[in-house]
């Protein structure tokens, strides 16, 4: 049944959907005892608590709607990019166990501390500072995509991209705010059931039944959606999905608020397996959208990043409609907390208390509140000035992965990396990064693939050149036990 307006249902199932998100947050609050609890939620997750956060995390506004949108306009460019985040989750899980050991026997809760220990405060604070921009950089995109959403639903319920927007932040401000990790986990558990079942299974079946069976839709597809092919923008964005799961703040978070080794191991492994399932669905959903929808979802919306919410509103019946737009502002909300929560963690715990060290948890605790209401502003301001998911996504994480992917790695496993070396590193590759940007990026090459290159030549020929025969005082004492 075709239905171009939400029914007072769907809009009371949507609004529902917010509150009870609201309430798990509050409810979460009694739990916090200390910024242990705040930041890594005791050390207390489960491999099925942590495969749901792990893959409802990943599944983001620019995760769903945004690469929905690459597949509408250009079709196999969604699965190649894809495909190296996939890969590089799946090596992030074999060391996630390393991470999960380290954070225990330390008592480390976040990547900025682990450098800290090893290379110093300045490499921790220049790292904090990458991390406070990127986590900021992807809350906007899922800001965007929220607000792509209101925007559609303005004209029945009278609300503009830019309200829509602030709507969303203040929903996930205040579990965010109130709960920590504990309540960013738990509503991403709930939020996985709700993106799996309406979002994954009931958008691509109803899509389906729609356009009359598969062998009706592959009769219809157009060839340049499928074909493989792969240009300089592409491979930046690739460098840029596989470098960054290296150092992703939000993944070691996980990490290190599992229960024991076999636990975050488990829980990535099994997060990161549901995740490949969806680039397939993803991608059929954003090709789907141009037999059903046709060519003109930009013209209509203002930004692809509109296909699978118009996709929803199309083919499904009152009362579902409300619940899979339900599932993809859970998709949205997932991921818009828990790099909030990071981004948090860096500002007050990794920069604030480096400065100044004699805070107490209980400032901490009210500080990483405050921050939680103030960082999703910020956010929105970056939102309302680049409306595209995607886009916001890749500008913010080819940074990051250029400067940091690298030296997280080698923060691990390599005994001979120095401070010099690191510092040296993450200093250039985001400086080649950004000057290839500002470039103009030439021959069409991703900036992330030479600030990458220049990050890990850095990092070895400085590391070797200041290494003192000795080796690294942390690697070793971990070899020892």
């Amino acid at each position: 049944m075709d239905h171009s307006q939400l029914s007072t249902w769907d809009l009371l199932i949507i609004g529902a959907y917010l509150v009870i998100l609201v309430l798990v947050g509050v409810y979460s609050v009694k739990r916090i005892k200390n910024t242990g609890d705040y930041y890594v939620a005791g050390r207390s997750f489960g491999p099925l608590v942590l495969m749901a956060t792990v893959c409802a995390t990943i599944i983001g506004g620019s995760g769903l709607m945004g690469r929905a949108g690459v597949a509408y306009t250009d079709g196999f460019k969604a699965i190649i990019t894809a495909v190296p985040y996939l890969l590089g989750m799946f090596i992030f899980s074999g060391i996630a166990g390393r991470i999960s050991d380290i954070g225990m026997k330390y008592g480390i809760t976040s990547i900025p501390e682990l450098f800290e220990m090893r290379f110093g405060k300045t490499a921790k604070l220049i790292l904090s500072v990458l991390i406070a921009f990127t986590m900021m950089g992807t809350v906007a995109s899922q800001v965007t995509a929220t607000a792509t959403i209101i925007q559609m639903l303005g004209g029945e319920v009278g609300l503009s991209y830019e309200v829509g927007a602030l709507i969303a932040c203040i929903v996930f401000m205040v579990y965010t705010a109130t709960s920590g990790l504990f309540g960013v986990v738990y509503t991403d558990v709930l939020q996985f059931y709700m993106l799996i079942v309406f979002v994954y299974i009931l958008i691509p079946v109803s899509a389906l039944r729609s356009v009359g069976g598969f062998s009706a839709f592959v009769a219809e597809l157009d060839p340049a959606l499928v074909r493989p092919y792969v240009d300089g923008s592409i491979l930046g964005d690739i460098i840029t999905y596989l470098v960054f799961t290296m150092a992703g703040a939000e993944m070691w978070q996980r990490a290190f608020a599992a229960k024991d080794r076999r636990s975050a191991k488990r829980g990535m492994f099994l997060g990161t397996a549901v995740y490949g399932v969806t680039i397939v669905l993803v991608y059929f959903m954003g090709v789907v959208a141009r037999q059903i929808i046709g060519d003109d979802v930009l013209a209509q919306y203002g930004s692809t990043d509109a296909v699978v919410p118009a996709l929803a509103i199309q083919i499904l019946p009152i009362g579902l409609t409300g619940l899979a737009l339900a599932g993809i502002l859970s998709v949205i909300m997932s991921t818009a907390d828990s790099y909030l929560l990071v981004s948090v963690q860096t500002c007050v715990h990794d920069i604030g208390k480096t400065l100044r060290p004699q805070m107490t948890e209980r400032v901490e605790i009210l500080l990483s509140r405050v921050f939680s209401i103030i960082l999703p502003l910020g956010a929105l301001v970056i939102a309302l000035y680049i409306q595209n998911a995607y886009d916001i996504l890749m500008f913010s994480w080819s940074f990051y992965a250029a400067a940091a992917g690298i030296p997280a790695f080698a923060a691990l496993f390599w005994k001979k990396a120095t401070n010099a070396g690191i510092l040296a590193a993450m200093i250039g590759g985001f400086a080649v990064c950004v000057g290839w940007k500002l470039a103009g990026q030439p021959l069409g090459l991703g900036a992330a693939v030479p600030g990458t290159i220049a990050c890990g030549l850095a990092l070895i020929f400085v590391s070797l050149a200041t290494y003192k025969a000795h080796p690294s005082v942390f690697l070793t004492a971990e070899k020892q036990t």
